[in-house]
């Protein structure tokens, strides 16, 4: 830890950060949330109340003189026993919006899962210090991305010249929810999620609330969408409620309906984009749950497959297929009085051709250039003007 006294040290306060929905007092530090307190309260497991808490998104953003950075941070580490070793979260530092330094804290608090049993054990670790150096004198707005997919409590923040919060950027605030994929789920960096880059290519200011597991239409997160401030919304349907076999297709449409109208409750004219899945082929025609390839998991690879029975559709059980044209459907009704709502088939951003050349790692989340292929898509699809988000106001 620096100790030279020419350092400022600022605290780190909800004015500095940008993408989260609460801030947690630890006593060790602060631990920024997507999700805000209430909300959490009504969390009924552990694999969302673990998603919320890892930063995706949520970004330190100040304007400052100095040419070196430090943050002190707790990083959560996640090791699943038998699966190949997951690497350190990245912190990414911007100047001015470009990339200018990264860092990784090798240690921190260990959460230990069982993926066969769903057990986990944590073990506390130490702080570590970030550094970035050789940043220019000048005065700049400089940003520094937490983990999309590791949980930091932040505990100091020291400069060698002082911090002022920046004023409002001007863009319009795109608040997306959705899956582990639009967390950013085998994205490399957290600039590199999708929803990172869709924002940076279309000049908007990122809320990312996408829970790894987690976009199963829960009301609180619902309620969460509708008390947030945001100029357009985005909400991505489809692939966890196949993954946790979570409903059939008698609850899925009023399941929806609800949803998108506790978001209108708060947002009646705000654009509103709904996303169907992307191509998956392991569950294209076959229900959930999805299942870890314990063969895979053998060979030290982690790899999913589809434990359902592709003649239980008949049963109405949920598959990819179902839900988007159930969605079609849904939105197609609702948009004849709310010519805002649009929809957005996720094939169009990853579909079966792209599955030959750029297949599914794990066989359910996309690699960092699937990442940047389905930005590209969605800031053309979306962003453009004439486009259902489009982030201009010409």
């Amino acid at each position: 830890m620096t100790t030279d006294s020419a350092w400022t040290t600022t605290p780190i306060t909800a004015a500095l950060l940008r993408g989260a929905l609460d801030l947690e007092h630890t006593g060790r530090g602060v631990l920024p949330h997507r999700l805000p307190a209430r909300a959490r309260q009504q969390i009924p497991d552990a694999q969302l109340a673990m998603a919320e808490s890892q930063p995706a998104g949520v970004r330190l953003a100040f304007r400052t003189r100095a040419t070196a950075v430090e943050l002190d941070v707790i990083a959560s580490k996640r090791v699943y026993p038998g699966a190949p070793p997951r690497p350190d979260g990245v912190y990414e530092l911007l100047v001015d919006g470009r990339l200018a330094g990264h860092a990784s804290a090798p240690d921190g608090d260990t959460l230990t899962i069982d993926l066969a049993t769903g057990s986990a054990q944590t073990r506390p670790g130490p702080v570590e210090t970030l550094r970035f150096t050789d940043l220019p004198g000048d005065d700049k707005e400089v940003e520094i991305w937490l983990p999309h997919d590791e949980a930091t409590q932040l505990v100091a923040l020291r400069t060698d010249a002082p911090v002022d919060i920046p004023p409002p950027s001007g863009r319009k605030v795109w608040l997306h929810h959705g899956s582990s994929i639009s967390q950013g789920s085998n994205a490399a960096t957290p600039t590199g999620t999708w929803p990172a880059l869709a924002s940076a290519l279309g000049g908007v200011e990122l809320i990312n609330l996408g829970f790894g597991g987690s976009a199963l239409l829960d009301p609180f997160t619902a309620r969460a969408i509708r008390d947030t401030p945001a100029d357009l919304i985005s909400v991505k349907i489809g692939i966890n409620l196949v993954n946790l076999d979570l409903m059939r297709a008698r609850a899925f449409a009023p399941a929806v309906d609800g949803f998108l109208d506790t978001i209108r409750e708060g947002h009646p004219d705000t654009p509103l984009l709904v996303v169907s899945p992307i191509h998956c082929a392991i569950h294209e025609t076959t229900p959930g749950p999805s299942a870890p390839d314990l063969d895979s998991l053998r060979e030290g690879r982690l790899r999913f497959v589809a434990a359902g029975d592709p003649a239980e559709t008949a049963a109405v059980k949920l598959t990819l297929g179902v839900i988007r044209d159930e969605l079609a459907r849904l939105v197609g009704r609702r948009a004849a009085t709310d010519p805002n709502l649009h929809l957005l088939n996720g094939l169009a951003l990853y579909g079966e051709a792209d599955q030959a050349a750029l297949p599914l790692p794990d066989a359910l989340h996309p690699d960092p250039p699937t990442h940047r292929l389905i930005a590209e898509r969605f800031a053309r699809l979306a962003f453009a003007d004439g486009c259902p988000l489009a982030a201009s106001d010409g």
